[in-house]
């Protein structure tokens, strides 16, 4: 009786400490990276692409575009919990274990995600970059994006906007206009001024940019009053 007892205790020790085992086993492991974030691209990125292609030939309002839109959000949570998971256990990957197709896809997830997400990963985006795992301009734009979303000056000048008074594009108001070359030069970006001419046609003028950004900050005062 006392052995049969024994017996029993050492099986149901054995089993616990299997369970713990399997639970402790990483979702996704790190050489799985590569294939994992194929896919997130893959279904993250087709649905857009087929919905944005509706939007330009049947409209916003059709349902081409509904059916592809909803393909997309529904896609994307599940993207977004793979993405969270890698940053969360294992911090920013390598470039050399995800390349540049890896951090492109992590960043665009990330950029598709609530304000609340983003502005939880952009320290660990920020390091990345100092370490050379990832380019200063997906940083950027992240950044960039969060303060244009929060009705706040940007920081290195990546986001324009459609102004309908003027019927025309501008850069959505810098902080410290003087110095946002000094800001990119830190991190390994050119002048604004080389950027804007190239990415948009732009000619960027910083007397011009100064007062708009000083309109700008005067105007969200006067709105928080």
């Amino acid at each position: 009786m006392k052995k049969l007892l024994l017996l029993l205790i050492f099986i149901v020790v054995s089993c616990g400490n299997e369970k713990k085992t399997k639970k402790s086993e990483p979702l996704i492991k790190v050489e799985d990276f590569v294939a994992v974030l194929d896919t997130v691209w893959n279904t993250e990125q087709t649905p857009i692409r087929k919905r944005d292609s509706a939007r330009r030939i049947h409209g916003v309002d059709s349902e081409e575009f509904n059916k592809y839109h909803a393909i997309y959000k529904k896609n994307h949570v599940v993207n977004e919990e793979k993405v969270r998971y890698i940053l969360d256990t294992y911090g920013w990957p390598k470039h050399d274990i995800i390349g540049e197709q890896g951090n492109w896809t992590i960043a665009n997830v990330l950029q598709h995600s609530s304000l609340e997400v983003r502005e939880k990963y952009i320290p660990l985006m920020q390091q990345a970059v100092k370490d050379k795992q990832l380019e200063a301009r997906f940083l950027v734009r992240a950044e960039d994006r969060i303060a244009t979303d929060k009705g706040e000056l940007q920081i290195y000048g990546g986001q324009m906007k459609y102004y309908p008074e003027t019927k025309s594009f501008n850069v959505w108001p810098v902080y410290d206009p003087e110095n946002i070359d000094k800001r990119r030069a830190a991190i390994g970006l050119g002048p604004i001024k080389e950027f804007l001419k190239a990415r948009f046609d732009f000619e960027w003028n910083l007397e011009e940019q100064i007062e708009r950004s000083k309109a700008f900050e005067e105007a969200r005062k006067d709105s928080i009053k």
